[in-house]
């Protein structure tokens, strides 16, 4: 394992022991594919891992204006993973699905007629998928593992469209880029590698969950400022979701098995609900007179944070859905 330009690069033996020492405090309810499409294979020497890195962070700061590389994880050719932007960090790469994602992005171009993918990097891809799916305690299916080709790049609408969508991760990507090749191809494959897992109920010891308010949230070892901060986690930013499994005052504990504490005044409660319409309507506004955004499927999980005459608010920004097709839970 090495670091460089802030990076950490590891092979698969060494990222499942550095995934379980993970603790995050925003709440992980998707893991997104890209590839890289250019660089492709043959701008990788073999070595220059740390350089590639850098400079795709290069391109997303100075090209993209984003605060930091886009992706949380590059898998190489050689099957080698380079670490990106913080876990607690929302990732930057699929427009309205970043919250609660994390992102994988797989060096090079896979493309029919691109690059043929090492046996290295297929494994790399396989494993780490499935041991973020198990670390998250995350269902093996389209919605929890998700293509960035199935959703429209200016709505974030999922339609699986090839107008106005990128091709990533690739119409080669382990059989095609389809939610039909995802599930015949992809799908059994992080099923094989775990074994028949099976996920449990997560959601067994939390009271309630909340989004963040402020910028961003310092996570302490105890129930006030006495306390010092978690050297383990990192502070969790604006609009990420939390799990709350027990208070203390305005106190808040974030965590199952550690003394790990954020100040609750900085959150605001939030209710999780799933649509139950095949296809529901967003919208910039609560009610049918207001502007579509764009479409959620059915099975997707959301987090209400309003309500108002029978709409839910889903997002700090202007995005809204009618309350008659969610299914309410914890």
């Amino acid at each position: 394992m090495h670091t460089r330009y802030g990076f950490t690069k590891m092979n698969l033996a060494e990222f499942s022991p550095w995934l379980q020492q993970q603790r995050l405090g925003r709440t992980i309810l998707k893991i997104q594919q890209h590839h890289t499409w250019n660089p492709n294979y043959s701008l990788f020497n073999g070595h220059n891992h740390f350089e590639r890195q850098q400079a795709m962070k290069n391109h997303h700061v100075a090209h993209n204006g984003w605060q930091n590389i886009g992706q949380h994880f590059t898998i190489f050719p050689d099957g080698s993973i380079l670490t990106g932007r913080s876990l607690e960090t929302t990732p930057a790469c699929i427009f309205g699905q970043n919250a609660g994602s994390i992102c994988i992005e797989s060096f090079g171009n896979f493309d029919q007629g691109g690059d043929v993918m090492r046996p290295e990097q297929r494994t790399a891809i396989i494993q780490v998928t499935a041991l973020l799916c198990k670390k998250f305690n995350l269902p093996i299916n389209e919605f929890s593992i998700i293509y960035h080709h199935w959703f429209d790049l200016a709505t974030g609408e999922r339609k699986e469209s090839p107008v106005n969508s990128k091709s990533c991760p690739g119409s080669g990507f382990f059989g095609g880029n389809s939610i039909a090749d995802c599930v015949n191809n992809f799908l059994p494959l992080i099923s094989q590698a775990l074994n028949n897992y099976h996920p449990g109920d997560s959601t067994n010891h939390v009271s309630k969950y909340v989004v963040v308010t402020a910028s961003r949230l310092n996570i302490r070892k105890g129930p006030s400022t006495a306390f010092p901060p978690a050297s383990d986690r990192a502070p969790i930013e604006r609009g990420s979701i939390i799990r709350v499994y027990d208070e203390n005052g305005d106190w808040l504990k974030i965590s199952n098995s550690k003394s790990h504490w954020v100040f609750g005044r900085f959150t605001q409660e939030v209710v999780r609900a799933s649509v139950n319409a095949q296809v529901l309507r967003v919208r910039n506004g609560p009610g049918t007179n207001f502007a579509i955004l764009g479409t959620i499927p059915k099975g997707e999980e959301v987090f209400v944070l309003e309500e108002s005459n029978a709409w839910c608010k889903i997002d700090f920004d202007d995005k809204w859905l009618s309350r008659n097709f969610l299914d309410f839970h914890l």
